[in-house]
C-alpha cells in the first residue's frame, strides 16, 4: 500500500498535528463538512501512501495542503459544488486557525467580498491569511510558481481594496500590519 516509509508512529503524530487544518481548509473550501471529512481522510491516506515521495528537507505543511487543495478542486468538480457561499462556515472547535472566526462585522464583509474573487484568488487568500502560510508555502501547495503566487496576492488585494475603499482596515497585506 506504500506505507512501508513512514512508521505508525510517524503518521500518527503527523494527522494529529495537521488534521484539524487540512479540515479547516477543506471545509473553508467546500461548505460541506461531510466533505471536508471525506477530504482530510483521501488527504492523509494518499500523504501516507506517497511520504517516499515527500522531500523532509521541505516543510510538511505546504505539501499536505496541496494534497488537500487537489482533493478538495477534484471534489467540487465532481459534485458540481461552488466555492464560498455568502457566509463563513460554522467550523466549531474543529479548525483551530483562530483567525478562521469571523466575528465582527468587517469580517463577515471581508468573508463577502473573498467570496466574491475567482477560485484562484480564493485559494491564495484562504492559505495566506487563514491556514497563515507564507507565500513560498502557498506557492508550493498549489504547485504554482511564487511569482504567479505574489501576483494572484496583489490581484485579490487589489480588487478586494477597490470594493471597500482605500484604508479600509479589513484589507491590508500581512507586512502591511507588522
Amino acid at each position: 500500500m506504500g506505507l512501508q516509509n513512514i512508521s505508525e508512529e510517524q503518521a500518527r503524530l503527523i494527522y494529529n498535528s495537521y488534521s484539524p487544518y487540512v479540515y479547516g481548509i477543506a471545509l473553508m473550501l467546500t461548505r460541506s463538512a461531510p466533505m471536508a471529512d471525506d477530504i482530510m481522510q483521501e488527504t492523509f491516506l494518499r500523504a501516507f501512501q506517497k511520504y517516499d515521495q515527500y522531500d523532509p528537507s521541505r516543510p510538511l505543511k505546504p505539501w499536505l495542503y496541496r494534497i488537500a487543495v487537489n482533493f478538495a478542486k477534484s471534489a467540487m468538480r465532481r459534485q458540481k459544488w461552488l466555492f464560498f457561499q455568502a457566509d463563513p462556515p460554522d467550523i466549531g472547535d474543529e479548525f483551530l486557525v483562530e483567525e478562521s472566526m469571523m466575528k465582527s462585522e468587517s469580517e463577515r464583509e471581508l468573508w463577502e467580498s473573498v467570496n466574491k474573487l475567482s477560485a484562484k484568488r480564493k485559494e491564495v487568500i484562504i492559505l495566506h491569511y487563514y491556514a497563515e502560510l507564507s507565500l513560498p508555502e502557498v506557492a508550493e501547495a498549489l504547485n504554482i510558481p511564487e511569482g504567479t503566487c505574489k501576483s494572484r496576492l496583489h490581484e485579490a488585494l487589489k480588487q478586494l481594496r477597490r470594493s471597500h475603499g482605500p484604508g479600509w482596515p479589513g484589507v491590508r497585506c500581512k507586512e502591511e500590519m507588522e
